[in-house]
């Protein structure tokens, strides 16, 4: 069963099968990876790369997404496609002889997980073909909260009303364009939460307003929301890895203690973790069966 995941931004890697190129690779950007391919094996009047035209069949077999927006993962498709003009990367070894294609990408991704800004995302590796999947070696393993995950994924659509909200600007105002539709969706689904008069940050304590940008626990009972920039900065005062940093990888909720990774609060925030509250009961009712 594919996984379904909102605002989706990833970087991907194509594996060659045909006969003729196999083993060839290709690395690129999408916000939908099923269309993508498609694109891919269909050619370039079907909006496929012109470096994988007429060279089919492609198979996706790894994708890392997670990216906080288009910017940062063109970045990271870039940095990917040319190790050796990143400033980042020029002390990484070039292909190796006996190196395949496959290998030598996975080696050089492997790395780029393990080094600023990337390591400090909010990242997914997913394997979309189960007999490519490569171990990572002991010494290049990616950090603990960019989880490895395998199988397909399905975008999920933000807005379920866009169809009827077009048929009914469809009759009249120009403000009723899909662009807009669009836009106006994202920015009233995602991150927007109903704030009592009287809350207030749980970093700061100060009130909160109605168009501050917040962060909330993940944890259905906990009623902890906080300026994200308070909480960042929270977060990073109570670690001493991560004084220099500006973006933490975990720290404490302020009202429940528990321990809170700074993916899945920016995860949740967008959208994510829909049936969280669902899965958090089995785990408690889980922990209490074996009380008992």
């Amino acid at each position: 069963m594919a996984e379904a995941i909102e605002r989706f931004f990833g970087v991907y890697l194509l594996y060659n099968v045909n006969p003729k190129f196999k083993g060839r690779t290709y690395i690129g950007y999408t916000v939908n990876p099923n269309r993508r391919i498609q694109q891919h094996n269909k050619g370039k009047h079907a909006g496929g790369a012109k470096r994988t035209h007429g060279r089919g069949p492609w198979e996706m077999v790894l994708i890392i997404h997670g990216f906080p927006n288009d910017i940062s993962a063109l970045r990271f498709e870039w940095a990917w496609q040319n190790p050796q003009k990143s400033r980042r990367l020029r002390h990484l070894a070039g292909k190796k002889k006996k190196e395949t294609p496959f290998l030598y990408r996975f080696r050089i991704v492997s790395e780029m997980l393990r080094l600023g800004p990337w390591k400090r995302f909010a990242l997914t590796i997913r394997w979309l073909k189960q007999n490519y999947v490569q171990d990572f070696p002991p010494d290049c393993r990616p950090p603990i909260h960019i989880p490895i995950v395998y199988g397909p994924v399905k975008i999920k659509t933000l807005a379920k009303d866009n169809k009827n909200k077009g048929k009914k600007g469809s009759k009249g105002s120009n403000d009723s364009s899909p662009e807009k539709q669009s836009k106006d969706s994202e920015e009233s689904d995602i991150g927007q939460l109903v704030l009592p008069s009287h809350q207030r940050c749980s970093a700061c304590y100060k009130r909160l307003q109605a168009d501050d940008t917040t962060v909330s626990c993940i944890h259905p009972k906990c009623s902890m929301v906080s300026h994200i920039v308070c909480l960042a900065e929270k977060f990073l005062a109570k670690s001493k890895e991560q004084k220099r940093e500006i973006i933490p990888v975990e720290g404490t909720c302020p009202n429940c203690k528990q321990l809170l990774l700074w993916g899945d609060l920016i995860r949740f925030k967008m959208g994510c973790y829909q049936n969280l509250e669902e899965c958090t009961s089995d785990q408690d009712q889980d922990a209490s069966d074996e009380d008992d």
